[in-house]
């Protein structure tokens, strides 16, 4: 019967078995999990083997050593945190996998727009607190878009429920972290190409109720261009 192995990475425990961390010659896992090496490596309060790297990635480690494939979840974002665990346990044929997978991707662009103000305190002018923004609209082709922002894309107010070879102007996220959004399309390959701001452009109607007057003259648009070659 096959040994089995309790894991303790990082505070997530894992149950394999031995063969499976024995499985590559040239990994660090079977230079740490050979005959007589073992036995010198940390133990927790429970007797698992410690390995003290992110214990949430390791499973695709496992996954990797037991089915030879890489198989990511929709969406994932953390593929330049799995490289780096790749490399410290230097699975070469994973490290194949992953910069194959990045170099497959296609090339496109999406434009990101937000409409924004300032937050204004108890002195107005005198008290700017930080900037608010109301919506961050996401353009461009509806599968890359999906690719980059995951389940924090808010598709409720696109109509048209075609394939994912069209092209769309009306997603917008469900969040208002302009820098979030930034961060999803760096970790995609992308990169800044072009930007424009209207400045201030407030509306001279009268403001919605509740709706600040002084904040409402200090409306503005803004959008970036992003491009992957």
């Amino acid at each position: 019967m096959a040994e089995i192995v309790e894991l303790n990475v990082g505070g997530v425990h894992y149950t394999t078995t031995l063969s499976t961390l024995l499985q590559d010659k040239s990994t660090l896992l079977h230079e740490l999990f050979a005959a007589g090496a073992r036995d010198s490596l940390a133990k927790d309060s429970k007797g698992r083997y410690f390995l003290d790297r992110d214990g949430v990635l390791f499973r695709y480690i496992l996954d990797f050593l037991r089915d030879k494939a890489l198989n990511l979840p929709e969406g994932f974002r953390e593929k330049q945190r799995l490289q780096r665990e790749a490399e410290h346990f230097k699975l070469t044929a994973m490290l194949e996998f992953i910069r194959n997978d990045r170099d497959a991707r296609p090339p496109g662009c999406i434009t990101i727009g937000y409409r924004g103000s300032f937050q204004f305190g108890k002195d107005g002018l005198a008290d700017v607190k930080f900037r608010k923004l109301s919506r961050i609209l996401v353009c461009g082709r509806v599968a890359q878009c999906r690719e980059v922002f995951g389940d924090t894309l808010n598709e409720s107010r696109d109509p048209d429920h075609g394939g994912p070879d069209r092209y769309t102007s009306r997603f917008f996220l469900k969040h208002c972290f302009i820098e979030q959004a930034f961060d999803n399309l760096h970790e995609h390959g992308y990169r800044m190409a072009g930007s424009c701001g209207s400045g201030t452009a407030g509306s001279a109607a009268e403001p919605k109720p509740g709706v600040d007057i002084e904040e409402n003259r200090w409306n503005h648009y803004n959008e970036f261009v992003f491009i992957r070659d």
